[in-house]
């Protein structure tokens, strides 16, 4: 990659790495309140936002964080970072690959995973496999809200003008590809969406 997007990868492991631990000593201290015998709804509401954030920085820092082809990541690491399917608007993920795999492979999956959650705002479901050529994810949702020029830009390789801080994925996966020779291929209808990488 280039050194702009090594930087940015760098940058992303390093805030997720000191996310990670005020988060542990958050969630000790609610062990610490349940075992001496407080309970109430107010402290299993501060568990489950604690869990979430612990997930989300899990799922970033695989996602926007520095990835060498020498680490490998189980399906089962994988598994526990996809969003609950919980909730009418949950986006229901189905990660179908069973063998271990090479971080930066995860992290191309990953990024095209939150491309696909940015145009099912309103969830679905996602099949994410695993290809001879790559990868392939399809979803489908009653309604898509399609950003056509983020993924006219990821398709060609390059998105400018950069987008808001919340579709940044597609820039990174576009930078992500590009650095291999690889571009995506996406298929768009009115409550389907695939993306092949």
């Amino acid at each position: 990659m280039d050194d702009q997007t090594d930087l940015a990868a760098l940058l992303g492991s390093r805030i997720c790495h000191d996310l990670i631990s005020p988060l542990g000593a958050i969630g000790n201290g609610i062990e610490l309140l349940e075992l001496s015998g407080i309970d109430s709804p107010e402290l299993a509401l501060i568990r489950e936002a604690v869990a979430d954030a612990n997930r989300r920085v899990k799922l970033f820092r695989l996602a926007f964080g520095a990835a060498s082809e020498a680490q490998m990541i189980r399906p089962g690491e994988i598994a526990a970072l996809l969003p609950a399917p919980d909730g009418p608007r949950a986006l229901r993920v189905e990660w179908q690959p069973e063998e271990d795999l090479p971080r930066p492979a995860v992290k191309e999956a990953l990024l095209g995973l939150m491309c696909l959650e940015s145009a099912m705002p309103y969830g679905g479901e996602v099949l994410v496999r695993r290809a001879a050529s790559g990868w392939i994810l399809a979803g489908a949702a009653e309604r898509l809200k399609v950003d056509a020029a983020l993924w006219k830009g990821l398709t060609a390789g390059a998105i400018s003008p950069l987008p808001a801080p919340a579709r940044l994925h597609f820039v990174l996966l576009a930078a992500t590809l590009k650095a291999r020779g690889a571009r995506a291929r996406a298929d768009i209808g009115e409550t389907e969406i695939g993306l092949t990488l």
